[in-house]
């Protein structure tokens, strides 16, 4: 699939989901960041802005990227609304052909699953070697499949952290894996229902 039927298939689900004027971040990322010193961060598939609105809250400099331009849209008028335009830069990349430009302290990328071709250890591999030294990637994938998920492909597999870790190919004497494991939560869908799922957490630091 190309990159404008990727756009398009993600705009048109953003579009059909009505603007949330506070949304949450992701657990896995409070858990990971919380005692981190801010620095300069890159959410990778941002969507409704969550994260990118929580880390500039505690002072964090965030680019944001998403391949639908209404996602990136919506963020950019809510971190002026929450007076944080100063902090979050929305940018629309696919992450193949385009990706963002800059060095971070953190990468993160939650749930970057998706039903279009996406080299995911590619695109992981290009966002470690973004990282400045002592610099952390964090990756939370799904681990499970939750009722209400577009997948409900009863033969669909999840990799594990490790398996991950070894698909993007870092090597060991410059990045260092910090955290691999699957914890489980209590999730809850655009509908109100609640469902425990497993999430699958890598995050990895860049020691050189």
């Amino acid at each position: 699939m190309s990159t404008t039927d990727a756009a398009t298939l993600w705009d048109g689900f953003h579009a059909a989901r009505p603007a949330t004027a506070d949304p949450r971040p992701n657990l896995r990322l409070t858990e990971a960041v919380a005692g981190l010193p801010p620095g300069r961060a890159l959410d990778l598939g941002c969507g409704t802005g969550g994260d990118a609105l929580w880390l500039a809250r505690r002072g964090w400099h965030v680019t944001a990227v998403d391949v639908s331009a209404v996602a990136v849209e919506r963020l950019a008028g809510l971190a002026l609304s929450h007076g944080l335009g100063d902090l979050v830069a929305a940018e629309r990349h696919d992450l193949q052909t385009s990706f963002p430009r800059g060095r971070f302290d953190l990468v993160c990328a939650h749930y970057l699953h998706t039903p279009v071709d996406l080299d995911r250890a590619s695109v992981l591999r290009t966002a470690a070697h973004a990282l400045r030294p002592d610099g952390r990637l964090l990756v939370v994938d799904h681990g499970s499949t939750a009722p209400w998920s577009w997948n409900q492909d009863p033969d669909v597999r999840y990799p594990a952290p490790r398996e991950v870790a070894a698909g993007i190919g870092l090597d060991p004497s410059e990045w260092t894996v910090e955290r691999a494991e699957e914890p489980r939560r209590t999730a809850t869908g655009a509908g109100g229902q609640t469902a425990e799922v497993t999430d699958h957490v890598l995050l990895v630091r860049r020691t050189a």
